[in-house]
């Protein structure tokens, strides 16, 4: 592996008496696609928002470009400014244009001026596939379309690293093939990206590496044929069988409890 962008040392995070994360130890190389899989409440999200300290965490280091994340001296804005993050959500200002919301993070955060950021916010729309909508509002755009802006918008602000966090979870079926094409070909320009998904199909086809968390914990981390292809741990293969086999999934959720021990 090239050398470490993302390094995560040990990291814990509670809240409360609920322990999400224990003890994660992971690196993502420069240039590396690493799919974070699980099952909801496995601290696949949690995880990722502590990788920029959105979430602080509880023990641990998190490292980014060599710097430490978590050192309570560290210039966090400065960081962060080298990390792009995509949420289930768009969050995009309603009441500005698509330009205007690519335009905005880079006049306020980078200081750049109005040309210079116009400029740079036509390169990353043309980048998604949306040049077009340059001066269309948000509630005229799709989901699809909405969420390759938001992407752009990340993008403009010319990150290192790039965080998604379910892109594809809040979109139609139909909408879901556009926006993993924008990610596809990120990969293939060498961005460094960590991807907490359920889309097998990018998993198998981008990620270099694929990351199958439960419980708190990486249970298995491997390459993409080896972890969905041929997964070693019985939690990963159960996740798996639900996750691709979703009409077997809900008649095992049907079942009763035997005896009332539970299923898993």
């Amino acid at each position: 592996m090239s050398r470490p962008e993302i390094s995560v040392r040990d990291l814990h995070k509670s809240f409360g008496d609920n322990q999400v994360l224990r003890g994660i130890d992971l690196e993502i190389g420069q240039g590396e696609v690493v799919c974070v899989i699980g099952p909801s409440g496995s601290g696949k999200s949690t995880l990722l928002r502590c990788v920029n300290l959105l979430e602080e965490p509880t023990k641990g280091q998190v490292f980014v470009g060599g710097t430490e994340v978590t050192d309570p001296d560290v210039d966090i804005d400065a960081v962060r400014r080298r990390i792009g993050m995509v949420f289930q959500q768009f969050n995009l200002f309603p009441h500005l244009s698509v330009t205007e919301n690519l335009t905005l993070p880079q006049r306020r955060v980078l200081k750049r001026d109005k040309a210079q950021a116009a400029r740079i916010a036509a390169e990353n729309l043309a980048r998604v596939g949306l040049a077009e909508k340059a001066d269309a509002y948000p509630a005229s755009l799709s989901g699809g379309q909405q969420q390759r802006v938001a992407i752009a918008r990340a993008l403009a602000m010319g990150p290192e690293v790039m965080l998604f966090d379910e892109p594809t979870s809040a979109l139609d079926p139909e909408l879901v093939g556009d926006v993993l094409a924008v990610m596809r070909g990120l990969a293939r320009e060498g961005m460094t990206m960590m991807v907490v998904t359920h889309e097998m199909t990018f998993a198998r086809e981008v990620a270099d590496r694929v990351v199958f968390m439960d419980g708190g914990v990486i249970v298995e981390d491997g390459r993409p044929d080896q972890v969905i292809g041929a997964p070693r741990h019985e939690r990963t293969r159960h996740f798996l069988s639900r996750l691709l086999d979703p009409a077997m999934a809900e008649v095992e959720e049907d079942v009763p409890d035997q005896g009332g021990t539970g299923r898993p």
